[in-house]
This record gives structure tokens, C-alpha cells and sequence, in this order.
């Protein structure tokens, strides 16, 4: 047990000076039962808490994390349709609108399923010509959308953008999304193949191609048992046939949700305009519209006990009967905090008091330091090698040397490259691209998590010792759809250098300069937003931060006196309070040896993480990072140099939001050889993407 952490009746006391903390002590904490949450900080170290038994504040916290994902999310559509596509509805123009808000509204419902609703917001068709260049490459039409894209996020606001084409794609392949694009200015995107008769065929493709752009693989075998094959299967299914499938598996359920945890998805708290939605104000649409007390969809669907279904008006009594702000149709009390922060490039927010809705979510702001500065905030999301690492292989990996990126991604093929161009063929990374390339990791697991995946190793000599690089490769069997990047690419926004993030597959300087110009008015009491405000320190004011107050910022709402909610040990970051900081972690072994083959064979396909994705089938089982508790998924193991093994570590200083680093799942790597077994079963390189 862990008796020295309840000191007395209602006292929690936090690990600090004096009083050390073991790996194998916070499981205590998880069966703790919450009678409810802390008021008052009393003393360094001590979370005084009304009532016996009742629960620390990182319990709290972290069960408001866990509810967070929960609430309903809003995703602002925009879909263009191709020249193509428009002469197939025989260059009808009102016959092709009224297709796609069809197959927009069978997008909307299957992802209400997983409390986020579509709001198509944008309507394009290319009546006269295709806009950028769509061919039955889909990795090429992909990435000329995205590109074309980027003019169309200047005249029009939107969260995700999906081409629909009538052209059909090469292969088995019917679209194409980047792996956690969402949000992104450069990869929320996607394409899709106007396929089957009905437009429930290109909605089931292009929720499938959102949920790529969530962070969602394939399903790999055994996820799919909310629908059998006869009633469609899941959404996430590496193939798909007649009837469609209109469901999400538990194994895409818990990806999303992990997703959200570690900061994903920032661009979907903030409500969208009404007037900006193509299809025509009623009342029982979802959305609360002008001249409406709330929405709570159609009669037969209404559950919400504070509103009217039949004229979207508010039941007797009630104050309101949507948001995060309301509770039992009333009001919640100003400077309730309504979000938590998601991981640590986010910003916690409060409700005003006057409005059933949460504030729009702010993050800090782009090039903002997290991971203790070994990498930086992009929107919203802290992306790191060590962090890629543990999702691909699971707890206790980490990035392999600088040396292996470099030897093996110079080479330009399936071990090692900066993605393939144009003409499907691999490229050689640059040496100063080589940190963007495959992500080379160090692990003791035989194989990388999921159904589909295979080790794919290269060693080499350093400093005068044989060092193992560990590489993924994913596999499609013969039938599945190729639309998914290759997950064994480092994500777009990790850093690669000082200054420096992942783009494109390059390392590209990223500007600093809107961030510095911001920091400057914060009187260095606070940082930065994404809307280029100070969010302040607990103890100064908004706008500047320059006087006394409760610290927030004038996005965020009002904060809540010490008397209600105290952020003094930089809860607005990660909420566990027992946690290392990375100055004194757990040491990790020491690297690998020898390397696994390929399988052979005909008719694989290859994916991509961050960049697009052909149909692979590979399903990243939920991921624990560390004791799976403790927020979001940081480095396990930083480097040797700063481990210190078997020590006991403090907590670190009360500071700005920071990275959270779990606990360290360590130990010296095993040497492993994976292979595929050859002959009929077995697979091919994969085919361009």
C-alpha cells in the first residue's frame, strides 16, 4: 500500500522533498474511490479535500480528462466535387449538391456515434474544369488537393476539407487521407471515390478517410464486434462491400480516444456558425440555429430532458439544455472550469457563467516549447520521436541515434527514405532531412504493435558497437484498400533540429517570430495562445499579465479564486501530480543488434504515419503510455544521459503547462529477428501509395 501519501483524515500529501515516489506506488491511487474534489491547496505539498476518503486532485482531474473526450465535438466540413463527378449527375449542378449533403449527412450521423457532429459548412463543385490535378494516382491527387487546399482555407474558415472525384483510383484504391491530419493548415484532407450507386458507398469511404485524419488505423482482426460482415462491418475496415458499414469499432473508439487525450482535434471544440451551413435551418437538425432555444434533433431521436423536440424551445424552467456549461438545465457557476487542458501544448478553459457553452478552445501557440524543449507545439499537439516510438512498439521504446536515421534513411528505399515521389518510387532523404524520414526506434518487442505490422532492421556501427535501427513496415492483404500513409513516417511538427520541425518530409525552419513578439507582452508571467493573447500565471491578470489576478487569459473565461481551484503545481498542463519531470527518470537499456527481412510475395500495400494512406490494415491497439494514467503520451525513456536508475524523483517546480512524461516502462532490450512466413500466405513490397 501506499500509507504515507493519506497523512491524516481528507489530507492528500504529494510526493516532494522528503518524500519519495516509486514506480510501483501510483497504481495505489488508481482504486482510490472520489468522494470528492480539492478546494484548497493548504501547504506545499498538501491537497487539503473535504470529507474522508475523499479523492487527490490527479484523480479528479484525470476523470474529467477522461469524461473530456465525451462531449461533443464539431467538425466545419468543406467538400469539393471533381469535374468528373459533375458530368456523372449528367452536369446537373442542383442533382450534384443535393448528392453530396446526402453523403454529408450519413457522414454526420455516423460520427455522432462518437459524440462529434459534421457541420457541412462549404459546398464547391468544379463545374468548369478540376482545379488541381486529379488522376487515378491517388497519392498524387491527394497531394494536390491538400495543396489547392491551402488557397481555400484563405477565403473560407473550415476544420477538414474531402474531395470527392468520380475518377476511379488505381488498384483497390478508393481514397486517401494523411494519418493524423485533422486541424493540421496542411494535411486535414482527404479523397474519395464516388463509388456505388447509393451515396451511403462514398460516405462509408469518406468517414473512413476522416478517421484516418483522427489518428484511426485499420481495424485489425477481432475489433469489429458492434456489426457482422452481413450487416456492413465497421467503418475503420481495411475493405468494404456491400452493405456499407455506418459503425465504429471499440478499437477505434479507444484510438480516438487517445487521440483527443494527448491533444488531437483542437479545432473541434469551438461551435460553428449557423449561417454558414449549406443545408436549410429547421428545427430538429442538431444544431441550434437563430431564433431556437436548442436543438436536440429529430423527436425520435431527442433524449435531452431540458428541450422541446417538437419546436426547439426550452422546457419550463430551464436555462438552457445544451453544453458544457450547463448542467441539469442550469447554468454553471463562472470560472467552473469547463475543458481541461489536453496534453501539454493546450490551455485549460472556464465558463463565463452566462453561456451554456464552453469558451472556443485555445492552445498555445505554434513553435511553443513542450516536451521539456525537445519539441515544439503544433496545433495544439506535442509530436517527438520518443512518442511515435512507443506508439508503433509499445511501452519502453525510444528513438534510435541520430546515426541510424541518418545511415538508413540516406539510402532511399523500403528500410530507409523520405517517402516516395511522384512516380511511387522511394526518395533519399538529404542528411538534414534524415530525422523526418522512417523513424527508426530501439525496442525489446519482437514485432511493432499491430495485426499488419513488420520489424524492418538495419544494423550498424556506433561508437565502436553494433547499434540495431528498428523500422515498421505495413502490409495490406491482396484485397484491402491502399489509403493510408505510411505510419512508419515521422509525423509532420516533430522536431528535427533546434528551430527546426518535420514538413513535408523535410526539416524546414519554423517561424518564431509571431511567438516572440507575443511572449514579449506577457511580462514573463505567462505564455502564448494560438489566438496570440498571454495566458497568464496563476497570480497575474489578463490582457499582459503585468498586474495582480487570478492568471487566464481573455479567451479562456474566469478563472475561479484559490478558494475553488488552485493551478499552482502546473495543473493546467498534464493533471498528474506524481509524475518526474525528465531530469530524473528511470534509466533505459542499452540499444540493440541484428535485423528482421520483408515479407515477399505479391499484392502488399505500404502506409505511412502523418503522411497519406493507402489501405493497410493495421490497427494500433489503445495505447498505455506508461501506467496508462497519467494524461498524455510523452517520452518514456529520454535519453541515457539524463536516466538515473533506481532512483526516487521529485516533482518538478510549479511552472507553465508542461509535457507530461509518464512513468518509464525500462529495461534492457532482447535481440529479435521478425519474418514473415514464405509462400502462398505471404506478401509483397508494398506497391506506391
Amino acid at each position: 500500500g501506499c500509507p504515507s501519501l493519506l497523512s491524516s483524515p481528507g489530507v492528500w500529501r504529494v510526493p516532494g522533498p522528503g518524500l519519495p515516489l516509486f514506480a510501483e506506488q501510483p497504481w495505489c491511487l488508481e482504486g482510490a474511490r472520489a468522494g470528492g474534489c480539492p478546494s484548497l491547496l493548504s501547504s506545499p505539498g498538501v491537497w487539503r479535500v473535504p470529507g474522508l476518503g475523499a479523492a487527490p486532485p490527479s484523480l479528479c482531474l484525470l476523470q474529467a480528462r477522461r469524461d473530456a473526450w465525451r462531449t461533443m465535438k464539431y467538425m466545419e466540413l468543406f467538400i469539393v466535387a471533381d469535374h468528373t463527378l459533375y458530368r456523372n449527375q449528367n452536369l446537373n449542378l442542383g442533382r450534384t449538391k443535393q448528392r453530396i449533403v446526402e453523403i454529408a449527412n450519413y457522414v454526420d450521423k455516423f460520427y455522432r456515434l462518437l459524440n462529434i457532429k459534421v457541420a457541412l459548412i462549404g459546398l464547391e463543385v468544379w463545374t468548369e474544369r478540376d482545379q488541381c490535378a486529379v488522376s487515378s494516382d491517388a497519392n498524387a491527387t491527394l497531394w494536390a488537393f491538400l495543396q489547392w487546399r491551402k488557397s481555400l482555407r484563405a477565403r473560407k474558415k473550415h476544420d477538414n476539407a474531402q474531395l470527392l472525384t468520380g475518377k476511379t483510383f488505381g488498384g483497390t484504391t478508393i481514397g486517401m487521407a494523411p494519418l493524423e491530419g485533422m486541424c493540421s493548415a496542411d494535411n486535414s484532407g482527404g479523397v474519395s471515390v464516388d463509388h456505388a450507386e447509393q451515396p451511403i458507398g462514398a460516405a462509408a469511404t469518406m468517414a473512413h478517410e476522416i478517421g484516418h485524419n483522427f489518428g484511426l488505423v485499420h481495424d485489425s482482426q477481432g475489433c469489429c464486434r458492434e456489426a457482422t460482415p452481413e450487416q456492413g462491418g465497421c467503418v475503420m475496415a481495411a475493405a468494404t462491400g456491400h452493405p456499407f458499414p455506418r459503425v465504429f469499432s471499440s478499437c477505434s473508439r479507444r484510438q480516438l480516444e487517445s487521440y483527443f487525450q494527448k491533444g488531437g482535434g483542437m479545432c473541434l471544440f469551438n461551435l460553428p456558425d449557423t449561417k454558414d451551413l449549406v443545408v436549410a435551418r429547421k428545427c430538429g437538425n442538431g444544431f441550434r440555429e437563430e431564433g431556437e432555444d436548442c436543438d436536440c434533433g429529430e423527436e425520435e431521436e431527442c433524449t435531452n430532458p431540458c428541450c422541446n423536440a417538437h419546436n426547439c424551445t426550452l422546457k419550463e424552467g430551464a436555462q438552457c439544455a445544451h453544453g458544457d456549461c450547463c448542467h441539469s438545465c442550469k447554468l454553471k457557476a463562472a470560472g467552473t472550469m469547463c475543458r481541461e487542458a489536453a496534453g501539454s501544448c493546450d490551455l485549460p478553459e472556464f465558463c463565463t457563467g452566462s453561456s451554456p457553452y464552453c469558451p472556443a478552445n485555445v492552445y498555445l501557440l505554434d513553435g511553443s516549447e513542450c516536451a521539456h524543449g525537445h519539441a515544439y507545439c503544433s496545433t495544439g499537439m506535442c509530436m517527438t520521436h520518443q512518442q511515435q516510438c512507443v506508439q508503433l512498439w509499445g511501452p519502453g521504446a525510444w528513438p534510435a541515434p541520430d546515426a541510424c536515421f541518418q545511415d538508413v534513411n540516406m539510402a532511399g528505399n523500403t528500410y530507409g527514405n523520405c517517402g516516395k515521389d511522384s512516380q511511387g518510387r522511394y526518395v533519399k532523404c538529404d542528411k538534414r532531412d534524415a530525422m523526418c524520414g522512417k523513424i527508426q526506434c530501439q525496442s525489446s518487442a519482437k514485432k511493432p504493435q499491430g495485426t499488419n505490422t513488420v520489424s524492418i532492421d538495419t544494423t550498424i556501427r556506433f561508437k565502436g558497437r553494433e547499434v540495431k535501427c528498428r523500422g515498421t513496415f505495413v502490409y495490406s492483404a491482396k484485397d484491402d484498400q491502399e489509403d493510408l500513409s505510411d505510419p512508419g513516417l515521422v509525423l509532420t511538427g516533430t522536431k528535427c533540429g533546434d528551430g527546426m520541425v518535420c514538413k513535408d518530409r523535410r526539416c524546414q525552419n519554423v517561424s518564431l517570430f509571431e511567438l516572440e513578439k507575443c511572449v514579449s507582452r506577457c511580462h514573463g508571467h505567462g505564455v502564448c495562445n494560438s489566438n496570440k493573447n498571454c495566458h497568464c500565471d496563476p497570480g497575474w491578470a489578463p490582457p499582459f499579465c503585468d498586474k495582480p489576478g487570478l492568471g487566464g487569459s481573455v479567451d479562456s473565461g474566469p478563472v475561479q479564486s484559490h478558494r475553488d481551484s488552485h493551478w499552482g503545481l502546473g495543473l493546467w498542463g498534464s493533471p498528474n501530480l506524481l509524475c518526474p519531470a525528465p531530469t530524473g527518470v528511470w534509466g533505459c537499456g542499452a540499444p540493440q543488434t541484428r535485423s528482421a527481412q520483408l515479407p515477399l510475395g505479391s499484392g502488399a500495400a505500404q502506409t505511412q504515419p502523418g503522411r497519406c494512406v493507402g489501405h493497410p490494415k493495421p490497427a494500433l491497439p489503445s495505447s498505455h503510455w506508461g501506467l496508462g494514467l497519467w494524461g498524455t503520451p510523452n517520452p518514456l525513456c529520454p535519453a541515457p544521459t539524463v536516466s538515473q536508475p533506481g532512483r526516487a524523483v521529485e516533482l518538478p517546480k510549479p511552472a507553465l503547462p508542461r509535457s507530461h512524461w509518464g512513468l518509464p516502462v525500462c529495461g534492457a532490450p532482447q535481440t529479435h529477428s521478425a519474418q514473415l512466413p514464405l509462400g502462398s500466405g505471404a506478401v509483397g513490397l508494398p506497391k506506391p501509395a
